[in-house]
């Protein structure tokens, strides 16, 4: 997500737009980020962790089609505003099964790792971002995301597929 993120405003500028058109953009993504984050939760409870996080591969899927179908401010607006809700949904269904693996005495150390190893990833795409846009260009870069975004939904499917296998036995 953060790749893309960061990379948007510097397609921009290659576009023509100027600074204030990328705030905006970035604006509305971030908006997208965190505004969601107030029916995520009860999205969860209604709907399950696994069907709320298998939308947001979707989502950035869809943001990837909106980039590599045009360079207008409303496809990198769309875009990153379905990034944005795509991250949170998984942000926050990935935090909330983080609480269902471990004992309440590893709880810092859980999740002391966990923000360790997102925040170390965003770490180094927004380093590479740039020089990777320079190199490979936008869509290399949108392409690049892809085998990602396809782990996560595979990864999140596997979950669901367990769970359900795990009901249907204890059904039985």
């Amino acid at each position: 997500m953060n790749l893309i993120m960061v990379a948007t405003p510097i397609e921009m500028k290659g576009c023509g737009f100027d600074l204030a058109s990328s705030a905006s953009v970035i604006q509305w993504h971030i908006v997208a980020m965190f505004l969601p984050s107030f029916v995520t939760g009860h999205l969860i409870r209604f709907f399950g962790v696994t069907r709320i996080m298998i939308c947001g591969p979707v989502m950035l899927l869809m943001c990837v089609l909106v980039n590599l179908h045009g360079t207008t401010l409303l496809h990198f607006t769309g875009a990153l505003v379905l990034l944005g809700i795509g991250w949170n949904f998984l942000f926050v269904g990935g935090t909330t099964l983080l609480t269902e693996v471990y004992w309440p005495a590893e709880k810092a150390k859980v999740q002391g790792l966990n923000d360790f190893l997102v925040f170390s990833t965003v770490a180094m795409t927004a380093v590479s971002s740039g020089f990777l846009h320079d190199k490979l260009g936008w869509v290399a870069i949108n392409y690049a995301v892809l085998p990602i975004i396809g782990i996560a939904f595979c990864s999140v499917a596997w979950l669901e597929w367990r769970r359900r296998m795990s009901l249907s036995n204890e059904a039985v």
